[in-house]
C-alpha cells in the first residue's frame, strides 16, 4: 500500500494539516529526514532542527506553532509515542521466522523437551534435561545447558548462552551473545597470596516478558538465586552479578555494572554506565542518573546521580560549587596580593 500523508493520519486516527498527498515511503530522524520522510518533534529543544528539516511530513503536538520545513504535520499528545507504530508500519518487513523443527546441524538430547512448534537453529546445542516452551525460536550457535528451561513465545538470537539449572520465563528476548549462568566473580586469597575459587553452585531465574541486550551477562548465584524478575528490560553489555535481585518492570541502560548481593527494587529506572556497589539495596521507583557511581543505599522514590552518587539536587548544588573554584581561586589570589600589598606598606612605615 503507497502511503500519503492523509492515508497514514487516518490510519492513526490523527489530524493533519498541509499537503496530504505527500507520499511517505519512510520514517528517519529530525537530522536526516527528507523527500518522502516522516519524523517527529518531541522536544522544543530541537524547534530549530525542525525548522530546516525537509521532511514530506512531521509529528508534532497539538499546541506547537513554530515554523517547519515539512510539507505536511500531523499532530499528537505525544509525539515520541504516536511516532512507534508509525516506525512499525512503514518499516521492512521482518525475515519470515524459521520453520518449527530442528535444523540437521542441531544437536538434541534424547532426553530434552522440546514443546510444540519449537524452532532450533543451525549448530545450537540443546543439552540432556533441558525443556524448551511451545513456539519458542533458537537461533544459530546458541547452547540450552544441562536441566536448563526456557518457557513458551521465546526468542533467542544467535550465540545465546545458558548454562546448566538456569530458568528463562516466558516471553523472553535475549539479543546475541547474552550469557545467562556464568559463574560469578568469587575468589579469596591462600595462604601463598593466590586466589583460590569459590564454587558458585546457584543458578539464575528470569521472569516472563523479560528482555535482555546483546553482550549482557547475568551471573549464577554463589549459592540459592540470581532472579530477575517480570518486565524488567536490560540495555546492552550490562553486568549482573551473583545472587543479584532486580526488581519487576525495572529498566537498566547499556555499560551497567551491578555488583553482588545487589537488591533493586520495582519499577527502577537505571542510566547508563552506572556503578552499583555490592551488597546494596535500592528502593522501589527510585532512579540513578547516568554515570552515576552509588556507594550507598538509594532510598524508595529518590533520583540519585553523580559520582558518587547523592541526591541529584545535592548533586547539582554541588556542581555549582564546583563551577566557582575557579574564580574563588582567583578572588583568593587578588586578596593574597592585596594583604602582601598592605604588609609592605606597613612594614614601610614602621621602618620609617
Amino acid at each position: 500500500m503507497t502511503w500519503t500523508v492523509e492515508t497514514l493520519a487516518r490510519h492513526f486516527g490523527l489530524p493533519w494539516e498541509g499537503d496530504g498527498r505527500a507520499e511517505i515511503r519512510r520514517t528517519a530522524s529530525l537530522h536526516e529526514a527528507g523527500e518522502g520522510d516522516i519524523t517527529f518533534l518531541a522536544s522544543p529543544r530541537y524547534a530549530d532542527v525542525a525548522a530546516k528539516a525537509p521532511a514530506s511530513a512531521i509529528v508534532v503536538k497539538p499546541d506547537f506553532k513554530g515554523p517547519l520545513a515539512a510539507r505536511a504535520i500531523l499532530r499528537a499528545p505525544d509525539p515520541d509515542a504516536a511516532f512507534i507504530p508509525i516506525s512499525v508500519l512503514l518499516a521492512p518487513p521482518a525475515p519470515p521466522p524459521p520453520p518449527a523443527g530442528v535444523d540437521p546441524l542441531a544437536r538434541v538430547a534424547p532426553d530434552a523437551v522440546l514443546g510444540a512448534n519449537v524452532s532450533v537453529g543451525p549448530f545450537t546445542i540443546v543439552e540432556p534435561g533441558a525443556r524448551i516452551g511451545d513456539n519458542t525460536r533458537i537461533g544459530a550457535h546458541c547452547y540450552i545447558g544441562y536441566r536448563s528451561e526456557v518457557g513458551r513465545d521465546g526468542l533467542l538470537y544467535p550465540n545465546v548462552c545458558i548454562r546448566e539449572y538456569c530458568k528463562v520465563g516466558d516471553r523472553v528476548i535475549l539479543h546475541p551473545g547474552v550469557v545467562i549462568g556464568s559463574d560469578g566473580f568469587g575468589f579469596y586469597p591462600d595462604r601463598q597470596g593466590r586466589w583460590e575459587k569459590i564454587p558458585q553452585v546457584g543458578r539464575v531465574e528470569i521472569g516472563h516478558d523479560v528482555e535482555i541486550g546483546a553482550n549482557s551477562c547475568v551471573d549464577r548465584a554463589r549459592f540459592g538465586v540470581t532472579r530477575i524478575e517480570d518486565g524488567v528490560k536490560i540495555d546492552n553489555l550490562v553486568q549482573v552479578a551473583h545472587n543479584d535481585k532486580i526488581g519487576a518492570h525495572t529498566v537498566i541502560a547499556g555499560c551497567t555494572g551491578i555488583a553482588g548481593s545487589v537488591m533493586i527494587g520495582r519499577h527502577v529506572r537505571i542510566g547508563g554506565k552506572v556503578g552499583i556497589r555490592d551488597h546494596l539495596t535500592v528502593g522501589d521507583q527510585a532512579a540513578i542518573g547516568g554515570g552515576a557511581l552509588v556507594l550507598r543505599d538509594v532510598p524508595a522514590g529518590q533520583f540519585y546521580s553523580g559520582y558518587p552518587a547523592m541526591p541529584h539536587q545535592q548533586y547539582m548544588r554541588r556542581e555549582v560549587e564546583v563551577g566557582r573554584l575557579f574564580e574563588l581561586r582567583a578572588r583568593l589570589r587578588e586578596l593574597e596580593e592585596k594583604v602582601k600589598a598592605l604588609e609592605c606598606q606597613l612594614g614601610g612605615q614602621r621602618s620609617s
